[in-house]
């Protein structure tokens, strides 16, 4: 798979904070999304998802998302907004992974992605949460092309 440590800057996104199982969660969540953003006529910078926790460690049930997109920093959310939130994705290193996903295989990239990068000599995970930036409409398009991102600090030995 291969991976590219960045520096980067905080990334401020306004979407939907959700609970529960992923594979049912974030498909539910990106349709709610679009049709907030189509109805009140937002430009996204990108369209993301951000995990909180780890699957294995804790259960489907209680697993945090955000669905979102990416938006200025004088970003304000529109009147009738409902369940709509912002928060900032923290700046700082991460490992950056591409993957094209098919079949909505998008954890098996993820295990890929980790079980490379727990191999590293000189990285090791940092606190912190996890995302995905879409690089197409995988709807339309038939397959997504996804930067994954870890945050990472160097390993103490």
């Amino acid at each position: 798979m291969g991976y590219n440590v960045k520096q980067l800057e905080k990334r401020r996104i306004a979407g939907f904070h959700l609970v529960g199982p992923w594979d049912e969660k974030v498909k539910q969540g990106f349709q709610q999304l679009l049709m907030w953003v189509e109805n009140n006529q937002i430009q996204p910078l990108e369209w993301v998802c951000v995990y909180y926790d780890n699957p294995d460690e804790v259960p489907p049930e209680k697993l945090r998302c955000d669905v979102a997109i990416t938006v200025d920093s004088a970003f304000k959310i529109p009147a009738n907004s409902e369940g709509v939130i912002t928060t900032d994705i923290p700046g700082g290193q991460y490992a950056v992974a591409h993957a094209r996903v098919y079949n909505e295989e998008f954890e098996q990239c993820w295990d890929r992605f980790f079980d490379e990068l727990l191999s590293d000599q000189s990285l090791q995970i940092a606190a912190g949460p996890c995302f995905e930036v879409y690089q197409n409409d995988g709807q339309s398009d038939g397959y997504w092309d996804i930067d994954m991102h870890i945050p990472v600090e160097p390993k103490v030995l």
